[in-house]
């Protein structure tokens, strides 16, 4: 699970072209190429503190995902290390999903924000672990390597509206998201949140779209995905 899983001349005018061209209409019809965010890399801060995506180094989250009555556990590190991308200094997250003592997925996920707030989504690099000894890396991807581009993971002021890009990797990274409703009630192992954002995100190569949950303070909480599987936070260290 990815832990989900955004603009100046480079603000403002990236921002009109990333909604333009990220409607599901639009996004089956653009061409190759439309779809290109201008990233400058002094528009960016060096920590990534907005309300709803909060990434401090050190900071540890635990979520159980429950699917068909089989629990397994995700934990999510933000790391003190950081990568460049694209000339952006971006924050390393370390995710890896248990069953049991065994690693089902690693990842390390790239998250950079902009001075307006933005979190934008830098890529990630992830192993999933087969039987047999296979290991699966396709969904790895790295903006500004071939034709991947960054999108958006959360805005900086989440509100109702179009769809926006939050990858963008031809054929294999195409996810999208959409802030849906604000100020809900959720509750999860961790505790009682209100004022929640809620989102609703898909794949463009895929089928079915996923509910998720972010809370003020503490980021993502919850999801309800299109294969029926639950997530919920479980518990968060702070440093």
């Amino acid at each position: 699970m990815r832990f989900s899983r955004i603009w100046g001349t480079v603000l403002m005018s990236s921002l009109a072209a990333l909604l333009l061209w990220t409607t599901p209409s639009a996004a089956r019809k653009h061409k190759e190429g439309a779809y290109a965010p201008r990233i400058d890399p002094a528009e960016f801060v060096s920590k990534v503190d907005n309300p709803y995506f909060p990434l401090v180094p050190g900071t540890r989250f635990v979520y159980h995902e429950i699917e068909d009555g089989k629990t397994t556990v995700n934990e999510v590190r933000v790391l003190p290390e950081t990568k460049v991308i694209m000339g952006v200094t971006c924050t390393v997250v370390h995710d890896v999903v248990k069953d049991g003592d065994r690693v089902k997925e690693d990842t390390y996920d790239w998250y950079a924000q902009d001075k307006q707030g933005n979190v934008w989504y830098f890529g990630e690099d992830t192993r999933e672990f087969l039987d047999k000894g296979i290991i699966r890396t396709e969904g790895s991807w790295e903006a500004g390597v071939d034709r991947n581009q960054p999108g958006i993971l959360m805005p900086d002021h989440p509100a109702p509206g179009a769809p926006y890009r939050q990858e963008y990797g031809p054929g294999h990274a195409e996810d999208m998201g959409q802030v849906v409703a604000l100020n809900e009630t959720v509750k999860v192992p961790f505790g009682s949140f209100s004022g929640c954002v809620r989102t609703k995100e898909w794949s463009l190569l895929e089928a079915g779209t996923d509910k998720k949950w972010y809370a003020k303070g503490v980021g993502f909480i919850r999801e309800e995905a299109a294969n029926k599987a639950i997530v919920t936070l479980v518990s968060v260290t702070q440093p």
